[in-house]
């Protein structure tokens, strides 16, 4: 750092001014995606975890999971859960379906956020597939059912903050995205739909 103490003291005031800025601009840019990392790593914020396989185990105990559909403001689709709740065993695999329909007049692409409650939950609620791992298209006047393949972690009933928890909710949030580039094309060569 001879550099620096060769500075005049205005020129180290202004350096260190200058780290600080681009330190602190540095972690602003990668506190949303860190957070992200942190929060799949350990179910934190009602963040569920992903696995390839079911579970080793199965339990005779039972939690009701119940199943929630919004979409962000701007995003014409319909979306609902085709069930409201199952009651299910902790360790078995499940599926469940989700409808989304859309209604307008050209393809409209979507990817959905979720989350789980009560927090606690978070880390044991495991998707094996989830329609939710990638983008959606939807043609106009489309309507597709939409799977995600779950099961609720045995090791839930050891954790002193989700042992005593009998109903998870699973919410999604469905959010537009741009088109890719291939349905943006298809979309743009479309001639216009006439009643």
């Amino acid at each position: 750092m001879k550099w620096f103490r060769d500075l005049s003291p205005n020129g180290r005031v202004v350096a260190a001014t200058l780290a600080t800025v681009i330190g602190m601009g540095s972690l602003g840019w990668a506190s949303v995606p860190l957070y992200d990392l942190f929060c799949r790593v350990t179910g934190y914020g009602g963040t569920t975890v992903a696995s390839a396989s079911g579970a080793a185990e199965v339990l005779d105990r039972t939690v009701k999971v119940r199943f929630d559909a919004s979409r962000e403001r701007g995003m014409p689709w319909e979306f609902r859960p085709v069930q409201r709740q199952m009651e299910v065993r902790i360790g078995e695999t499940h599926i469940a379906f989700y409808e989304a329909t859309n209604p307008t007049d050209a393809p409209v692409a979507g990817t959905a956020s979720f989350n789980v409650a009560p927090f606690a939950a978070g880390p044991h609620f495991v998707k094996i597939d989830c329609f939710c791992f990638e983008e959606q298209v939807l043609a106009p006047g489309e309507t597709v059912s939409m799977p995600v393949t779950f099961y609720v972690d045995p090791a839930m009933v050891d954790d002193v903050e989700a042992q005593g928890v009998s109903e998870i909710t699973l919410s999604y949030t469905f959010h537009v995205t741009d088109l890719p580039e291939d349905y943006a094309a298809l979309a743009q060569d479309a001639p216009p739909r006439t009643n």
